[in-house]
């Protein structure tokens, strides 16, 4: 079934291109379906490529190949004094788009920001639960329900963000794809009819794209959006053409049914490089692959028996095998690209005697787990079946016996964020915005439990620190926070570190503009495609 889904999005592909003798179509070979289109409900790149990116803006941008944050929707911002209070002044005229399903009557004014936020921060909002179970991942995770004191219109124009404490990282945090800006008129809209659940469903923003339709799990089509407020795209047609397998997006990029991938097999990357018709760039990811122990559960709750398996696992191998030099171990839970990677920190090494003498010690014999294997490539793991063989033949040499288990990668992400989950879960995370802080806290923090946190692990002094390096201006000093916050999380191992990989991104050599993003992003406003 899976075949003939992506033989129809290929199929479709091949029809955009015989008719684009007066249009421009670009393909990209998108290597997963997105959960829904509401940004802010979901943490996976592969659900903001096909709807934060393309469909909405935020208050601040990240300049194109940078984490700088630089004006979106916001043209100017103020801060106080006592890093409290921002005010944010709305750039005018900037229209809503008009799609076979919504006409907007008025332009962005304040009220949308604060629909947008106040949704996620407060549990008494009417869309909060519009989505039943709905858990706002991102903005949980980072505290902002806490951080966040108030959110007010002043005037149609400017926004007021109240803060109950400094947070430094707060404007990177705004640009980032949870915080997109989106209709209030829509929603409103929907709710008047009783259709809430269609603004995760057939979105509508202020991007460079507009969205025509899904087919689920095979193609999603995008038109240029002629109103829109920055430069305007130069394509005219958008298609993500969904191709989960590697290699058949290799084969779709060879024979020109897409114009770009994510995520080659690394076996083919070398490939890639001698064929004339391709371009390939490549970069530092800003990445961690890692393997989540379920802390809160037996016998993963002793820090003996976390730092006996991460012994055990010969990270070397998962690197040769997955990436084949494309990537170097990881000891740190950020990259070593990152500002205040702690560059003292000791691994574990591998050692498989002193791992079963550490699980005999612990009083574990005869361990069963499961290690849950990603179904889809990311940057940071592009092939987890492949890795988590590996950990189950290293296990095996320790007497511990492994279940391999996966599942389709919305319910994968779903399920395993569960506080009872059981086993552990290779996942990985490409920095959203440049800022520590958005690996540290967002993925290991307290907050995050239950959400991004798939180690379920809360740890005081480890909190205590990043928490602190929040409402800490000096760099430097943050630095410091960092650095020890890295010790405790290699103390206490709740998760092993695999691995943090280069970014590679092949592509026809037609296409221009197309900038390559320290945080993963595929956007596609300023490409182009020779004639």
């Amino acid at each position: 079934m899976k075949y003939k889904l992506t033989l129809a999005a290929a199929l479709l592909s091949a029809t955009f291109f015989a008719s684009a003798a007066s249009a421009k179509t670009f393909v990209y070979c998108s290597e997963g379906s997105p959960e829904g289109f509401d940004p802010g409900l979901y943490t996976a790149g592969t659900t903001f490529d096909a709807s934060a990116h393309p469909i909405y803006n935020r208050l601040l941008e990240f300049k194109p190949g940078t984490t700088q944050p630089e004006p979106g929707l916001a043209e100017s911002w103020e801060i106080s004094q006592d890093g409290t209070v921002y005010t944010f002044k709305l750039r005018q005229n900037v229209k809503f788009q008009t799609t076979d399903f919504f006409t907007p009557s008025r332009t962005l004014n304040a009220d949308d920001v604060v629909f947008s936020i106040g949704r996620q921060i407060d549990a008494k909002n009417a869309w909060n639960q519009y989505i039943p179970g709905a858990a706002w991942e991102y903005a949980a995770g980072m505290g902002f329900p806490e951080l966040i004191k108030s959110v007010e219109k002043v005037d149609d124009l400017t926004v007021k963000f109240t803060l109950n404490k400094p947070e430094a990282p707060f404007l990177a945090n705004l640009a980032m794809p949870f915080a997109s800006i989106m209709s209030k008129e829509y929603a409103d809209s929907l709710d008047k009819t009783g259709k809430k659940e269609q603004l995760n469903q057939m979105p509508v923003g202020t991007g460079p794209f507009i969205f025509v339709g899904y087919q689920q799990d095979a193609v999603i089509r995008y038109k240029k959006n002629a109103d829109y407020w920055g430069p305007a795209p130069k394509i005219d047609d958008l298609v993500f053409a969904i191709t989960t397998d590697a290699a058949v997006r290799y084969q779709k990029l060879q024979a020109g049914e897409c114009h770009l991938m994510p995520y080659p097999n690394a076996a083919d990357v070398q490939s890639m490089k001698s064929n004339p018709n391709l371009t390939v760039l490549e970069q530092e990811g800003l990445n961690v692959a890692y393997f989540a122990y379920n802390t809160t559960q037996a016998p993963f709750d002793k820090v003996e028996v976390r730092k006996a398996l991460n012994k055990a696992i010969n990270k070397k191998a998962i690197v040769d095998a997955v990436f084949q030099g494309m990537a170097t171990p990881a000891k740190n839970p950020i990259p070593p690209t990152m500002w205040s990677y702690n560059e003292s920190t000791q691994d574990d090494a591998y050692d498989l005697d002193a791992a079963k003498k550490m699980l005999a010690d612990a009083g574990v014999k005869d361990l069963s787990m499961k290690v849950w294997a990603m179904p889809v490539s990311r940057p940071y793991m592009l092939n987890a079946r492949r890795a988590a063989e590996i950990i189950q033949d290293d296990f095996a040499k320790i007497g511990v016996k492994v279940e391999i288990v996966s599942y389709e990668w919305a319910e994968y992400l779903d399920r395993s964020k569960a506080k009872d989950r059981d086993g552990a879960v290779i996942l990985g995370w490409t920095g959203d915005n440049g800022d520590p802080d958005n690996f540290l806290d967002t993925l290991l923090g307290c907050n995050a439990v239950g959400g991004n946190n798939r180690a379920q692990w809360c740890n005081k002094e480890f909190d205590d620190l990043v928490k602190k390096a929040k409402v800490t201006s000096d760099q430097s000093e943050r630095t410091k926070l960092y650095e020890q916050a890295q010790t405790v999380f290699k103390k206490e191992a709740p998760w092993a570190t695999l691995d943090h990989s280069l970014s590679v991104v092949p592509m026809r050599k037609g296409v221009t503009g197309f900038t390559q993003s320290p945080l993963g992003d595929f956007t596609f406003e300023a490409v182009d495609i020779a004639e």
